[in-house]
């Protein structure tokens, strides 16, 4: 099965078009204002709603208030939720959208055990950890550490790149791997070449 792509940080309509064409499955948009990649609500809803069909939207939260989250998705049904935070399942579930549970991957973490608490998510995001940073820190972290037969689809983020998602994607078999600042041309643009060159390398197997 061809592993799905999800290019996040998208800011602007252009990229999004043209990560589309490329092939993108998902296109991930945060809410997170500390981000230099930060959309505001109205953009990213003027973006989704140009977006061709069967694209889905994913809408990156770090332990917002609900009233953000919602003035987010309430314009479309198309939003799906990524929770980058210390949200609970009960939060999670409590918005009734599909969710992505983003869990940040260290040495010692039992990682069964966290996604064994996400039971309603409809899949489990590995990131890297690094202390302070929530995502986007552009680091990879060992995958070995990432057991076998989870009972979620994993999607693999942290650090890949045109150079080293080929070699992810056949060490780990992801459900889907998640990119940001490997496929830029500066914080929050894309580089469409770099976006392409990605996407062929994910979709290779």
């Amino acid at each position: 099965m061809s592993c799905r792509v999800k290019i996040c940080g998208i800011t602007n309509l252009a990229d999004a078009l043209a990560a589309c064409e490329a092939g993108a499955d998902a296109l991930g948009f945060v809410f997170y204002e500390k981000s230099p990649r930060y959309v505001s609500p109205n953009v990213a809803n003027d973006i989704v709603a140009q977006l061709p069909p069967f694209v889905v939207p994913v809408a990156l939260f770090v332990d917002a208030e609900k009233s953000l989250i919602e003035s987010v998705i309430g314009p479309s049904d198309r939003w799906m939720i990524q929770f980058h935070g210390d949200e609970s399942e009960a939060e999670c579930r409590s918005y009734q959208r599909q969710y992505l549970k983003v869990l940040r991957v260290k040495e010692g973490d039992d990682i069964a055990n966290s996604v064994s608490q996400y039971p309603s998510a409809s899949a489990i995001l590995l990131d890297a950890y690094k202390k302070g940073v929530p995502g986007g820190t552009g680091e990879t972290f060992n995958w070995s550490l990432i057991p076998t037969n989870l009972p979620k689809p994993i999607v693999l983020a942290g650090g890949l790149t045109p150079d080293n998602v080929a070699q992810a994607v056949a060490q780990v078999a992801p459900y889907a791997v998640d990119v940001s600042g490997g496929v830029e041309q500066s914080k929050g643009l894309k580089n469409n070449s770099k976006v392409t060159e990605f996407i062929a390398g994910a979709k290779r197997g």
